[in-house]
Formats: structure tokens, sequence, C-alpha cells
């Protein structure tokens, strides 16, 4: 498969987008929320043509189904970026020197931005409004999964960007094939950047097989610490939301460490997970403090392998400790960088939490669901990076730009 035209138009398509005002980007971002909103028909017929493929009980499945409601709030995600100011062209430093240049740092687009996701459509939106908001144009690698919804989505998106007088290989679909995989993942010279948006087994095959730089994102194996000072009725909250919300998230609830002090309270902490039908993995110290207490349907013992496990499910790991050492510990060898949380009253505990745990989002008596780019006031984001080159946690509007340095002279020659 030869998809070098397709990224050779894409590349083109990103000169362009400097030349459009900031005015007509905001204008064609409230026309995409809008016909994503008249055209939700439309989507969710060929949305459940993807889901016909798809077990109910597949951890991809809820992150694969939309609704009306949901295109609602993807339209109002996209109202909420377009009403957003653009980071393009600020100044980050500015200086003269000794010899009379002028210096000044600048936020300028990424270029072309390569996506590769899952069974995920409302990335599709996500990425392009983000995209135009930055400047940069999009190469999207959607997978097999979701491609009727892809390309339903995508031909909405074109169909305001024609409108507009925009080329519309500023957002480009390639194919579901692997084949596509393969051209985009050796891009080199078309695509600036490639972010993968998946599994960890997706993000470990883009990263060892790409030649284009990668910003990882995603895998999220999330822990909350219940330490001996916790409040319950605020950890029974938190726990409940973290871990029920919407578990096929990277942000959810995957492991519950609890001080040894508060085994009597794991019941009544962990009730509400019962009623949501939560399966616990307990160790051998917890498990007999649920047992015969939480549903027996619902309780097993914890397997090594089910400490370091992304569940996306109605799953939790159940982990006992003896000290904050220990949970910090425990979080450094399981955890994979995304977001952690404690709940204590103890300020000295808190404290050496957020500053010794290694994670994109650390939090302290809330609920990991936060980590998202619209709850960090970031409006939609591209993904959750999880390494420290460029970009860390929830990657908004600043995380899709460089920057450059414009240097003003008057003849100045260097000796």
């Amino acid at each position: 498969m030869n998809l070098t035209p397709t990224f050779e138009a894409t590349q083109q398509a990103s000169r362009t987008l400097a030349q459009v005002s900031p005015d007509t980007i905001n204008a064609v971002l409230l026309a995409v929320a809008e016909a994503a909103v008249q055209h939700t028909e439309f989507i969710l017929t060929e949305n459940a043509k993807d889901l016909a493929r798809m077990a109910s009980d597949d951890p991809k499945y809820d992150r694969l189904q939309l609704s009306a409601a949901r295109i609602q709030a993807i339209a109002d995600d996209l109202r909420n970026v377009a009403s957003l100011p653009s980071p393009l062209g600020n100044v980050l430093t500015e200086t003269d020197l000794a010899n009379g240049l002028h210096l000044r740092k600048v936020r300028v687009p990424l270029g072309v931005v390569g996506i590769i996701y899952e069974a995920r459509p409302n990335v599709t939106f996500d990425v392009v409004a983000l995209c135009l908001k930055t400047g940069n144009a999009c190469v999207l690698k959607g997978g097999s999964d979701a491609d009727f919804s892809n390309r339903a989505i995508i031909s909405v998106i074109h169909e305001v960007l024609r409108q507009h007088d925009l080329d519309s290989a500023v957002a480009t679909l390639l194919p579901a094939d692997r084949e596509a995989t393969a051209a985009l993942l050796q891009a080199v010279g078309y695509v600036d950047v490639l972010i993968p948006r998946g599994s960890q087994q997706l993000i470990d095959f883009v990263r060892n097989n790409a030649r284009v730089p990668v910003i990882e994102t995603g895998a999220g194996i999330v822990h909350t610490y219940f330490d001996e000072t916790a409040d319950l009725a605020k950890g029974r909250a938190i726990v409940a939301n973290a871990k029920t919300r919407r578990v096929s998230v990277c942000n959810s609830l995957d492991c519950l460490l609890l001080h040894e002090s508060r085994l009597i309270d794991l019941p009544t902490l962990l009730a509400p997970l019962a009623t949501a039908g939560v399966l616990l993995h307990a160790d051998e110290r917890a498990y007999p403090a649920l047992r015969g207490v939480y549903p027996a349907e619902l309780l097993q013992p914890a397997r090594p392998e089910d400490f370091g496990t992304e569940f996306l499910s109605l799953q939790l790991a159940v982990k006992t400790v003896g000290s904050l050492d220990e949970a910090l510990n425990h979080i450094a060898h399981h955890g994979s960088k995304h977001s952690e949380a404690i709940v204590s009253e103890d300020a000295a505990h808190i404290e050496r939490f957020l500053n010794a745990v290694d994670a994109a989002a650390v939090y302290a008596n809330a609920s990991t669901a936060f980590t998202d780019g619209a709850q960090f006031g970031l409006g939609a984001e591209i993904g959750i990076s999880t390494q420290k080159l460029h970009a860390r946690g929830p990657m908004g509007l600043e995380e899709l730009t460089s920057y450059k340095w414009q240097v003003r002279g008057n003849g100045q020659v260097r000796a």
C-alpha cells in the first residue's frame, strides 16, 4: 500500500493552516459541533454496525458505544475548544542581546500529528478539533472495531471543512488495515509526531516499531492508598467514584491499597462497590475481612498477576500494606505513571505522597476520575501523556505546539 501521496497531501494542507484566521477555525469548530448533533442518527446507525461486531462484555465496548447524549457531550467539548484562546503566536520569552539582536521564543504548531487509536470514535472528533485549533493537520489511524463510526464522523467533518473552503486533507483518516499502520509508523518526513491511544499492547507496539517520534499516552494502572488516618466517608465516595463512574477509561481505579490498621473498615469502605457489582481480587489479609460481608460471588483471592493489571471493567484488586513506604513501593513497582491517589488526614503523609509518587497526575483526597483535559480546564484532550519528554498528563492545546526562535537584527554578523 502506497500512502505517500496521502501523507504528502496532508503535509501540504498543514502549511495552508498557517494562513487561516483564528475566527475561521473557531467557526469551523462550532459548525462541526452543530453538524455532529444534526447527524446524530447517521452516526449512531454506523456506530451500531461496529457494536454488532463486538461482544457487549468486551472492555472496549463502552468506549466504542456512542449515544445521543455522548454526541451532545462531544459537541459541547467542541464548542468549549472553540471558546479557548489559541496558544499559537504566544511569546514565551523575549530579550535583547548586547549585540543588538532581538530574540523571541514563539509557540508554533507541531505540523502533522499522527494518531493511532482503537475502539474510541470520540477520539476522531477530539483530535480534529484540537489539531485545527493549534494549526496542526492530522492523520488518523483508527482500529477496525470502530471503522464504520470513524468514517461516518470524518465524513461529517469533511463536509464542514469544504463548506468553509478548507482542504479536507487537514484531517485524513487512513484505512483500518495493518498496512496503513505500518505506513504511518514509517512516515518519516511527513508526520512530525505520533500519538498512540489505547491499550498497553498498542502503545508498546507503536513505541517499538515507529520511526516517527512518539508521545506515549494511555495505559492507566491506577492506585488509591487509604492510609491509617483516612476519613472513611471521604474514602468511600472517592473509591466508588474512581472505580465505577466509567470503568473503561484509563483513569479508573485498578487497585486499592489499604493500611492494615483499617482492615476493620474495609467492608464499609467497599460497600458501594458491591452494589455496583465490582469483582474484588483481595489479598490474603483483605479476603478474610470481606468474607461473609461482601457478596461471595464477587469476591476471590488475589493472584500475583492481579496487581499491575489495568482491568477496564468492574474489577478491583485490594492490597493490604503496613506503611506509607510499602504503598509507595507497590505503586513504583506496579503503576504506569498515569494517576495515583492518597486518602489521608495526615498533612505530612499527603505531602510525601504528592512529592514521591512518579505519575502524571497525583491526587490527595480526590478521585482519579478527574484526570481529563476538560476537567483540568484544557478543553478536549488528545490523550494523557505518561512520559516526561515534551508533555505530561492531559495533552490540551499548549501540548500540541512547539516553539521557534525569531531573531531580528540590523546587519549583525558574527566574528
